[in-house]
């Protein structure tokens, strides 16, 4: 690796790319909310939001979340059912479930401070080497490596290196790199410049190489195959699942709703009465199970719509129903009989409060 290493940046004029980057990044930086303060808790709410979602869908949610939970003591003090809501709709949930448990973390341990130690903070719940990175060099100017799937499409073409960027080797690789070339007397901005160049000029499919702040550094471009870098391996095609959900009413006008497990997918989110664990049943059946799971009696049902849902490595197909159901037994544990106005409290997957907007 290092004589690898070593024929990688033989040539390259560390300097004058840092130079490059970072003049551009100053002059064309977007205004976005977390970079108004170098706030480390709100930094790295702005990065653990970011992972998986773009920015623009970032924004308001980042406002609300700030103003709900403004400082780190606000949110460690919070109840994860409170949390939740406020995440509701951004997905990939364990990344608020794990945010949530390492603030209280850092409350206990750190007096609510930020550890600005590479040993103390990526030790902390959810936090792997890219959010390390950024954060430290963004709130506290620590020079370390902040490397996604943008910042290896970048070096990929900058270095001209057909590696396989689903590799965890790979990203080994580029983390070495940066550490090689990132500027010492301004981590923060070089970071940022290299995530900004990949989501506004070195995009994945058209980059505007002609715009290009770095173009006579990169060399995938003097060879014309930037279209062709990165290299990735496909990931597996997604496992469909069709099952059905109910939105059941009693005869007092209350809705039946329950939470998932506290663990797997969407876990300890609230969700409608469903066959998820058994999609197979015809509606008689249905019917059957959900009349002695959730111990209602159904009186009428009607079809609303079928919705789909895309997670990363699964697509939801939900055939939706609505209910009129005599409620046979109080609320248990992990179901409650809920108002229209009090259903709003709950924090619900995306896929079922579309399923409750076509209710209603």
């Amino acid at each position: 690796m290092k004589e690898n290493l070593q024929q990688i940046l033989a040539h390259f004029h560390i300097e004058l790319f840092q130079h490059d980057l970072i003049q551009w990044f100053q002059a064309e930086k977007r205004d976005l909310p977390w970079r108004k303060e170098k706030d480390p808790y709100k930094i790295w709410v702005s990065e653990v939001m970011l992972q998986q979602t773009r920015v623009d869908t970032v924004i308001p949610y980042f406002y609300q979340f700030i103003e709900k939970f403004p400082t780190l003591d606000a949110l460690a003090d919070a109840e994860e059912e409170e949390v939740l809501k406020v995440w509701e709709g951004l997905g990939y949930y364990s990344r608020i479930r794990h945010l949530h448990a390492a603030v209280k973390e850092v409350k206990e341990k750190y007096g609510g401070r930020v550890p600005a130690s590479k040993e103390q903070f990526s030790s902390l719940k959810g936090v792997g080497p890219y959010t390390t990175g950024a954060v430290l060099s963004i709130a506290y100017d620590i020079p370390e490596p902040a490397v996604d799937g943008n910042v290896m499409r970048v070096l990929s073409r900058i270095f001209y290196i057909t590696d396989d960027i689903a590799k965890g080797s790979t990203r080994k690789k580029f983390e070495q790199i940066v550490s090689h070339i990132i500027a010492h007397d301004n981590p923060s901005d070089f970071n940022q410049a290299l995530m900004e160049l990949g989501a506004l000029i070195c995009t994945p499919k058209n980059p505007s190489c002609l715009l290009c702040p770095v173009q006579r550094h990169c060399r995938a471009f003097a060879e014309g195959v930037e279209k062709q870098l990165p290299i990735k391996t496909k990931a597996k095609a997604p496992k469909h699942v069709a099952f059905r959900a109910v939105v059941l009413v009693n005869e007092e006008g209350r809705i039946l709703i329950e939470k998932r497990p506290s663990s797997g997918l969407l876990a300890n989110l609230w969700q409608l009465p469903n066959d998820e664990h058994a999609p197979t049943l015809n509606e008689q059946e249905f019917i059957k199970e959900i009349s002695e799971r959730y111990h209602v009696l159904i009186r009428s049902m009607e079809r609303i719509d079928t919705f789909e849902h895309v997670f990363s490595h699964i697509v939801w197909h939900i055939e939706a129903y609505k209910a009129k159901a005599l409620q046979l037994q109080i609320d248990r544990k992990t179901t409650k009989w809920v108002t229209a106005d009090e259903l709003k409290q709950y924090a619900f997957p995306v896929i079922y409060q579309k399923i409750w907007q076509a209710y209603e």
